[in-house]
């Protein structure tokens, strides 16, 4: 019984290190990092990690983007993308920000970038739930809300136009993502 379970254990690993990925945990998110890859390190020089996002970058205020920063980029990388969103919105997770296609050689983004389709720096920006192109800060209706930041560097140029949908971009990732990290921060109204 004992070898029974050690040899499917063995094949197990067998299988995972010759396709260099954990079995997916599904399809609505992207597809797991490689076993080699290193997570992406995010900042922001105006919130920390789990600290209040400034109520400049919110509905409250100016709306505008926060500049974010990220290290960590495999060299193999061709691009960066990024999702913003709010998992605690009442109706299901509420999408602030996506972008994509950007060249992996940015290391971040500077505040109040402009809701163009197409970014200076290359790339291309999505649709966010509130149905614009760009950037759309927090504006929780009642209680203090989570806002995650996904960085993701991918190893090809995506196959999307300008306006994607959060959803969109994550099929385009599947199999294509070499590192992830984020930077998480909070806002309550």
């Amino acid at each position: 019984m004992i070898k029974r379970i050690s040899l499917v254990i063995l094949l197990s690993l067998a299988l995972s290190s010759c396709t260099g990925q954990t079995p997916s945990a599904g399809s609505s998110t992207p597809s797991p990092l490689p076993l080699s890859s290193t997570s992406l390190q995010v900042a922001s020089t105006s919130f920390k990690e789990g600290q209040l996002i400034p109520r400049h970058y919110t509905c409250d205020g100016v709306n505008i983007s926060p500049p974010l920063e990220w290290s960590g980029v495999p060299q193999s990388a061709k691009t960066i993308a990024l999702v913003a969103d709010d998992p605690d919105a009442p109706g299901g997770t509420w999408v602030h920000w996506i972008f994509y296609n950007l060249p992996a050689a940015n290391i971040g983004l500077v505040e109040n970038l402009p809701a163009d389709e197409s970014l200076k720096a290359g790339g291309f920006q999505g649709k966010n739930d509130f149905g614009k192109i760009g950037y759309g800060g927090p504006c929780p209706p009642s209680g203090t809300h989570h806002y995650y930041f996904r960085v993701y560097a991918v190893d090809s140029e995506l196959p999307l136009k300008a306006g994607a949908t959060k959803a969109e971009l994550l099929k385009a990732m599947e199999g294509h993502i070499l590192a992830q990290g984020q930077l998480m921060g909070t806002y309550a109204r």
